[in-house]
C-alpha cells in the first residue's frame, strides 16, 4: 500500500476526567478522521491496554507499544496524563499505518469505524454529532473587516464537500445572486471555542485578508456567521490538490517540478514580506487552478508577526515535512518554510519525502541526523538546490540571508 493512501489519521487532542460515584478515572478523547468523516471516540487506558495485548499476540513482528501501567503514585498528575496521552497518540498513529491492523475487527470496534453514524451523507453535520460530549457555547466571534453582516447561508446553494479539516469542512457553493462558484469554509463555533483555537482561526482570516492580491494564494471574499457556525467565502480553485496529481503520476518531470517550486517560492516570499511564516507546506495544501498555476490554501497554522530576524517555538506541521529545528523544539523562523519547500520539491522529483520512513520516530531521527545522499534522475542544478534547501542548520539554509531573493 502506498504510504499516504487511504490511511485514517488519528490524534488525541485532550483527556477528560469523569466521576462515577466515588471512582475517579481519566478518559482519553480520540479524534478519528477518515475520508470525509470525523468523529470522537472516548476510551480509558485499560481499553488501550486490552487492545494492545490482543494485537501484540496476533502481530508479534509489529513494533507496537503503549505507555506502561502506573502502579504507584498519583494517576491524575497532569504531567503523567500529558505523557501518557502522547504515548497513546503514538500507539494509534502506528496502528492506523498498516491496513492489516486498522482492518482488524477489534481495532474497528475500538475506533467505532463501522458505526452507522459514520456512513451518513458527508454533507450533513457530522461535526455536530461528533461533538455531542463537548459543552455547547455559541457566541459571536469578531470577524474584523472581512465580516459581512448582511450575508447568510441561504445566499448559497451548497453543492458538495470538497475538503475536510479539524474544525469543519469546505463546500463547493453557488451564490444565488450571480451564479458564481465559491469554496465556502464552514467551521463549528463550539469546536473552535472549546479547543481555544480562535487564535488559529483568526490568524487564518488575517492571512486571507492580507494576501488577496497575490496570484498564488487563495483569496477571501468575505466572512459571516450564524449562532453555531463561521463561514469564510473563498476562491474556488478547481484544478485539485497537487497531492492528488502527485499520487496519480508518482513523480513529475523536472521542468514541471521547477515550475511549481518557483510559484510556491513566490507565494512564501510574499507571506514572509508581510511577516507571516506559513509552517505547513505540503502537497495537500497546494492546489492547482484551472490553467495549472499553484494556489496555496489552509492558513490555520500560519504564524503572524514574524519578521525575518524573529523566531517562534510552536511545535506544529506534518511529520514528513518538519524541519530539524521544529523537531528539536528550538526557535525557528522563515527558513522553516524553505526546508518545507525543499521537502516538497524532493517529493515532486522522487515520489517520496526526503527522509520518509513508516516509523515516525525513525523518520525524525533521519531528518535530524541522516545526510541527504545524492540520487540519480535529476540534474546537478536540481540536486544543488535540494541540498541547500534541506540544509539541517537553518542559518546556512538557502533563504537564510535574503529570504526569497536567495
Amino acid at each position: 500500500m502506498d504510504y499516504k493512501e487511504s490511511c485514517p489519521s488519528v490524534s488525541i487532542p485532550s483527556s477528560d476526567e469523569h466521576r462515577e460515584k466515588k471512582k475517579r478515572f481519566t478518559v482519553y478523547k480520540v479524534l478519528v478522521s477518515m475520508g470525509r468523516s470525523e468523529w470522537f471516540v472516548f476510551r480509558r487506558y485499560a481499553e488501550f491496554d486490552k487492545l494492545y495485548n490482543t494485537l501484540k499476540k496476533q502481530f508479534p513482528a509489529m513494533a507496537l507499544k503503549i505507555p506502561a501501567k502506573r502502579i504507584f503514585g498519583d494517576n491524575f498528575d497532569p504531567d503523567f496524563i500529558k505523557q501518557r496521552r502522547a504515548g497513546l497518540n503514538e500507539f494509534i498513529q502506528n496502528l492506523v499505518r498498516y491496513p492489516e491492523l486498522y482492518n482488524h475487527p477489534d481495532v474497528r470496534a475500538f475506533l467505532q469505524m463501522d458505526s452507522p453514524k459514520h456512513q451518513s451523507d458527508p454533507s450533513e453535520d457530522e461535526d455536530e454529532r461528533s461533538t455531542q460530549k463537548l459543552h455547547s457555547t455559541s457566541q459571536n466571534i469578531n470577524l474584523g473587516p472581512s465580516g459581512n453582516p448582511h450575508a447568510k447561508p441561504t445566499d448559497f446553494d451548497f453543492l458538495k464537500v470538497i475538503g475536510k479539516g479539524s474544525f469543519g469542512k469546505v463546500l463547493l457553493a453557488k451564490r444565488k445572486l450571480d451564479g458564481k462558484f465559491y469554496a465556502v469554509k464552514v467551521l463549528q463555533k463550539k469546536i473552535v471555542l472549546n479547543r481555544k483555537e480562535q487564535k488559529h482561526i483568526m490568524a487564518e482570516r488575517n492571512v486571507l485578508l492580507k494576501n488577496v492580491k497575490h496570484p498564488f494564494l487563495v483569496g477571501l471574499h468575505y466572512s459571516f456567521q450564524t449562532t453555531e457556525k463561521l463561514y469564510f467565502v473563498l476562491d474556488f480553485v478547481n484544478g485539485g490538490e497537487l497531492f492528488f496529481h502527485l499520487q496519480r503520476e508518482r513523480s513529475f518531470p523536472e521542468h514541471r517540478a521547477r515550475f511549481y517550486a518557483a510559484e510556491i517560492a513566490s507565494a512564501l516570499g510574499y507571506l514572509h514580506s508581510i511577516k507571516i511564516v506559513y509552517r505547513d507546506l505540503k502537497p495537500e495544501n497546494i492546489l492547482l487552478d484551472s490553467v495549472g498555476h499553484v494556489v496555496l490554501t489552509d492558513f490555520g497554522l500560519c504564524k503572524e508577526g514574524i519578521a525575518i530576524s524573529d523566531t517562534t517555538t510552536t511545535f506544529c506541521g506534518t511529520p514528513e515535512y518538519l524541519a530539524p529545528e521544529v523537531i528539536r523544539k528550538q526557535p525557528y523562523d522563515n527558513t522553516v518554510d524553505w526546508w518545507c519547500l525543499g521537502a516538497v520539491l524532493y517529493e515532486m522529483l522522487y515520489g517520496l519525502p526526503p527522509f520518509y520512513c513508516r516509523d515516525v520516530a525513525e523518520m525524525y531521527d533521519n531528518i535530524l541526523h541522516k545526510p541527504l545522499s545524492l540520487r540519480p534522475g535529476v540534474s546537478l542544478t536540481a540536486w544543488s538546490i535540494l541540498e541547500e534547501l534541506l540544509e539541517k542548520d537553518r542559518q546556512n539554509r538557502l533563504g537564510a540571508k535574503e529570504d526569497f531573493l536567495d
